[in-house]
C-alpha cells in the first residue's frame, strides 16, 4: 500500500489483486453467494478512494478490514431496507400503523423460525385455527403441530429477550 500510494502501479495492481482475494473469504461467510462480487468491488472502489488516508505507520490489513466491515454494514442496511419495503407493500390493506408496525414486527420474527414452525405458530396462534385444523392444513399430526409450536415459542422468546 505504501508503494500503491506513491504511484507504483505494480504495487497497487498486487495490492488490489490480495485484497479482492481476503474481501472474498471475508464476506462469503457473511453474504449470500450472489452478492459477493458485488459487495467486493464496491469494497475495492472505498479502498481506491480511501487510499490517500491510509497512515504507512499503522499496518494495512485492519484499514481495510475496517472499510469492508462498514461497506457490509451499509449492504446489511440496504437489505432490510429493501426488506421493509416489501414487507410493507404486502401489508398495504392495513389502515392502523401501530397494527402494522407490529404485523411487520411478527412476521419479520417468524422469519427467523424453520418453515414449519412458523407455519404451525402463523395458524394456530395468529389465525386462531386449532391444532387439528392446523394439522390438517399442513399434513403434520397433531402432536407435531404442538411441538413446533413450542420450540417456534421458545426461539422467538430467546430471540427477543437477547434484543
Amino acid at each position: 500500500m505504501a508503494l500503491s500510494q506513491q504511484g507504483d502501479k505494480q504495487a497497487y495492481a498486487a495490492l488490489l489483486e490480495a485484497s479482492q482475494r481476503w474481501l472474498q473469504r471475508y464476506y462469503a461467510r457473511r453474504i449470500s453467494p450472489s452478492q459477493l462480487d458485488d459487495l467486493v468491488q464496491e469494497t475495492l472502489i472505498a479502498l481506491h478512494t480511501k487510499r490517500a488516508s491510509w497512515d504507512p505507520a499503522r499496518p494495512f490489513l485492519p484499514w481495510l478490514a475496517a472499510i469492508a466491515r462498514y461497506r457490509w454494514v451499509d449492504h446489511l442496511r440496504r437489505l432490510y431496507r429493501a426488506d421493509e419495503h416489501e414487507l410493507h407493500e404486502e401489508f398495504i390493506g392495513c389502515d392502523d400503523e401501530p397494527e402494522l408496525v407490529a404485523r411487520i414486527s411478527l412476521q419479520r420474527l417468524l422469519n427467523f423460525l424453520p418453515p414449519a414452525q412458523e407455519q404451525a405458530i402463523a395458524l394456530v396462534k395468529i389465525d386462531g385455527l386449532t391444532i387439528a385444523e392446523a394439522s390438517a392444513a399442513t399434513g403434520q399430526s397433531e402432536s407435531l403441530v404442538k411441538v413446533n409450536i413450542h420450540r417456534g415459542l421458545k426461539k422467538l422468546a430467546a430471540l427477543i429477550e437477547k434484543e
